[in-house]
């Protein structure tokens, strides 16, 4: 795989292109977020792939002891006692963890842990349920090849990643998927995102026993947060790791993904930018794709980004986790997911303005900004009435701190919501709602 080149900090306010095809580097200037090709060598002779170099191991739940000998009447008393509570538990939409089977789609209605103590969950329970929706993947070509990791998203065999995962090998790869109980199986792409750096494959011949992952919810998270990453670093495929949810809404480019998918297509190249979680659970090359999950064993994000202190002297090698790691948010990759396994591609959401980095005045204080150099004719910013020279503060009461801010929380929604943007301009700060369009699909 190819590396990227480290990100240099911004010297000053500069135009930036459109809100749908901006890059930039990390806020701080001092990391950056870059593709994460092998630190270390593989285990397997294939190449790690890698989050883009750019998910408390504390005691919980006790495990059931055995059960003393009871008289017949009081096994009857408990039997009843569990049935009544395994309704009422059901009708609340909580599983046991034995509810393996729950539906194929991707809905939110998968198994989920229920932990005693959500603030110091039982890992050993949450690994142990979540391990088997989480794959290893294999990528082979003549061109080169390399590894990552998936989540499995329902019973067909429909498996998410990162695109630059099976992007790894180029036109013709081969691509293998292996369980947790390391059965293998070939598997085809059904549908990539390059600009969201996602894809979706799906095994040939998938086998009625896949245990498809719980969904949970990026809105609800809050920082410190604990969570698991699980993946297939360096090759040792069904790793845990776990740590805090570090921040959240954290604005990360990793760098233009290939030019050329797997089926051989051209196309321009474009950066990636994600609203992302950051998490201090240890992410390494390979775990690309995987999942980074909540106590109750949902998913949260997929694992696909690293923060690097970068490389001196020229040097090809890169460090492995430092304890700042990126996922793309779940609700952001299951919207994607659904759109590649429904038709194969996915459409993104748009608001038409060309956004640069700035610092305003705001009453007593300044504050930084994304300030508007242009807004794009019929565009969703030109309905709502922004304006040349309006500097956006706040998506939807979130902080923007910038022009990569912005773009990442566009990028984020889907087409169609309805967004509320703080403008400030000329010392006056209103509000504007905004619905978001589809991204035109002209070459720009």
């Amino acid at each position: 795989m190819t590396h990227q080149p480290p990100l240099e900090p911004p010297e000053g306010p500069q135009r930036r292109p459109d809100v749908t095809q901006h890059t930039a580097p990390l806020s701080d200037g001092r990391t950056r977020a870059q593709r994460q090709d092998p630190a270390y060598p593989p285990v397997s002779p294939q190449t790690p792939s890698e989050p883009h170099q750019a998910a408390l191991l504390q005691p919980g739940v006790e495990p059931a002891q055995p059960a003393k000998p009871h008289r017949w009447v009081e096994l009857v008393n408990v039997a009843a006692l569990a049935a009544i509570l395994a309704a009422i538990l059901s009708s609340a939409g909580t599983y046991a963890l034995t509810r393996g089977d729950v539906g194929a789609s991707l809905a939110f209605s998968q198994p989920r842990v229920v932990q005693a103590n959500p603030a110091a969950p039982n890992w050993t329970v949450t690994a142990a349920v979540v391990s088997p929706s989480v794959v290893a993947i294999t990528v082979v070509s003549g061109q080169g090849g390399g590894q990552g990791s998936g989540v499995i998203l329902d019973k067909v065999g429909h498996i998410e990643t990162n695109n630059h995962v099976v992007a790894v090998g180029g036109q013709g790869s081969q691509i293998t998927v292996t369980l947790d109980d390391k059965r293998t199986y070939d598997a085809t792409i059904v549908g990539t995102d390059p600009s969201a750096d996602l894809a979706v494959i799906k095994l040939s011949a998938a086998p009625n026993d896949l245990k498809p992952i719980a969904f949970g919810d990026a809105n609800t998270l809050k920082v410190g947060e604990p969570v698991m990453a699980v993946g297939n670093p360096l090759g040792l495929a069904g790793t845990v790791t776990t740590g805090i949810v570090s921040a959240l809404n954290r604005p990360v480019t990793t760098g233009a993904q290939q030019s050329e998918d797997p089926f051989g297509q051209q196309a321009p190249a474009e950066p990636v930018v994600t609203n992302a979680v950051q998490t201090s659970a240890a992410i390494n090359p390979g775990n690309s794709g995987g999942a980074l999950v909540n106590g109750g064993g949902q998913l949260i994000g997929i694992n696909s980004a690293i923060a690097s202190l970068g490389s001196s002297g020229g040097s090809s090698g890169q460090s492995g986790n430092i304890g700042i790691g990126f996922a793309i948010p779940v609700n952001e990759s299951k919207s994607v997911a659904d759109q590649l396994i429904a038709s194969g591609e996915a459409t993104h959401a748009y608001l038409g303005v060309t956004p640069s980095d700035g610092v305003v005045i705001d009453g007593p204080a300044k504050r930084p900004a994304a300030v508007i150099a242009a807004v794009g004719s019929g565009t969703p910013a030109s309905k709502a009435g922004l304006k040349e020279g309006d500097a956006i503060i706040a998506v939807d009461g979130e902080p923007i701190d910038g022009a990569l801010s912005l773009i990442a929380q566009v990028r984020e929604r889907t087409v169609g919501d309805k967004i509320t943007l703080t403008a400030l301009s000329g010392g006056r700060t209103r509000q504007v709602s905004v619905t978001l369009a589809s991204k035109p699909t002209t070459k720009q």
